[in-house]
């Protein structure tokens, strides 16, 4: 019998700085803060759109600067390009934005204070994401 998976229930992201991340992930992509295990390493453990996000803090090798959308990476699917455009250049923060013309499908990369690759798309339809 082949494994059922239910839904995509977290991913984990090593950082150089909790605070500096969770600060960002709250205040750029609305996340909230949730309970975290009392575990011997500091991290946060967030919440948004339906699945949570483990920060560690943990030291690793820095991320390119440069934009490459074959990287790894975490994508959100949102309802509006242009406000996610308005919001990203407010906070002043670098991103790319991208069509896949065959699909109509909006992207918008840019990258975490860690370097780690975020996506935002809005996709055409539901049986697309």
């Amino acid at each position: 019998m082949p494994i059922t998976l239910e839904k995509l229930h977290h991913v984990s992201r090593q950082t150089r700085n909790v605070e500096t991340t969770r600060n960002f992930y709250v205040d750029v992509l609305g996340f909230r803060e949730i309970t975290r295990p009392p575990f011997d390493f500091k991290g946060a453990w967030l919440f948004a759109g339906g699945i949570q996000l483990h920060l560690i803090e943990e030291p690793f090798e820095q991320q390119p600067a440069t934009i490459n959308s074959r990287e790894n990476h975490i994508a959100f699917a949102i309802d509006d390009i242009d406000a996610a455009s308005a919001w990203l250049d407010e906070k002043k923060i670098q991103y790319q934005r991208r069509v896949v013309p065959e699909r109509g499908t909006g992207q918008i990369f840019f990258r975490d204070p860690d370097g780690w690759l975020i996506e935002l798309a809005k996709y055409p339809s539901v049986m697309d994401r």
